[in-house]
């Protein structure tokens, strides 16, 4: 027991100094998530500014405030408290003798550095949008996932607001993603996910992005907006899955882009009666919703 509660102590307490030494700059600055996050943010928000798609939306759009609290307290506070609980999993998992490198499938570390850093982003992205999938199709997962769709004026901010429930299945997902991959991150990991990180604010902003034959590849604003469409195709629980890739939905066959003026309406049916603020959000879900 003493292991476990030393696991779970030194985990959390390593993410709060990590996270302290990044605000004042005592970690590299390629790895600095910190400032990283506000600087990306802060350069998404001034493409928005530049080059509104919507031109009547307001810079400090509906819910603006609320969707950056979102951002950092996902981003690095549950991410805290957190921590603590899956050093306990991995403590656990390797005491009945399932290691990181049980399920590998493939070992990254015989790979050139560009190759790891593709298949990296690949099959996270991958498993990502698989998860993604699952939070749509089924209704008590839903529940969770409805705090991000009840975004009712879209920009880069709304890309980090969603439920903390998500990043307790996500994240075991991910790990397992990491796992089949030999067990750990390629040294230059950073790269894929600030990039990651820079993909999901372009893809929520106020920008009108196609990439143009690369929309088959990446996603981007025009097909994600649709993924928070309010109306639906009939007989669908969603669209345009994708995270950071498109190609996931074009394959298997996920994919809706009807329009581009960026003008439909935005949420789902009943969200009227969803809370609106972030306490009433987070202990959402947990019971039969109203309107459900």
């Amino acid at each position: 027991m003493e292991n476990y509660i030393d696991a779970f102590v030194n985990a959390f307490l390593g993410s709060v100094q990590w996270t302290w030494k990044s605000i004042i700059f005592e970690v590299p600055w390629y790895t600095n998530y910190f400032w990283g996050l506000i600087a990306i943010s802060l350069v998404v928000w001034l493409l928005e500014i530049l080059f509104p798609w919507r031109k009547d939306q307001s810079i400090f759009r509906r819910d603006f405030w609320l969707d950056a609290f979102y951002m950092f307290f996902n981003f690095f506070m549950f991410a805290i408290v957190i921590s603590g609980v899956y050093k306990l999993l991995e403590v656990f998992f390797g005491d009945i003798g399932i290691t990181a490198k049980s399920l590998a499938v493939v070992d990254l570390s015989t790979m050139p550095m560009w190759l790891q850093l593709v298949l990296f982003f690949i099959v996270l992205d991958f498993v990502q949008w698989f998860t993604h999938v699952l939070l749509h199709k089924y209704p008590v997962l839903w529940n969770f996932h409805k705090v991000h769709h009840s975004v009712k004026e879209m920009g880069f901010a709304a890309h980090l607001r969603y439920h903390w429930m998500e990043n307790v299945l996500y994240k075991p997902l991910k790990v397992f993603g990491v796992m089949i991959l030999g067990g750990f991150e390629p040294e230059q990991a950073y790269i894929v996910h600030f990039a990651a990180i820079a993909i999901g604010h372009l893809n929520h902003a106020n920008i009108k992005i196609t990439w143009g034959p690369l929309k088959y590849v990446f996603n981007n604003p025009v097909m994600h907006l649709y993924h928070h469409s309010y109306v639906l195709p009939e007989g669908k629980y969603g669209v345009n899955f994708g995270i950071s890739l498109s190609l996931w939905d074009y394959i298997f066959k996920t994919n809706y882009v009807p329009e581009d003026s960026g003008t439909i309406p935005l949420g789902f049916p009943g969200d009227d009666k969803f809370p609106k603020d972030f306490f009433h959000q987070n202990i959402y879900g947990f019971g039969k919703s109203k309107n459900d």
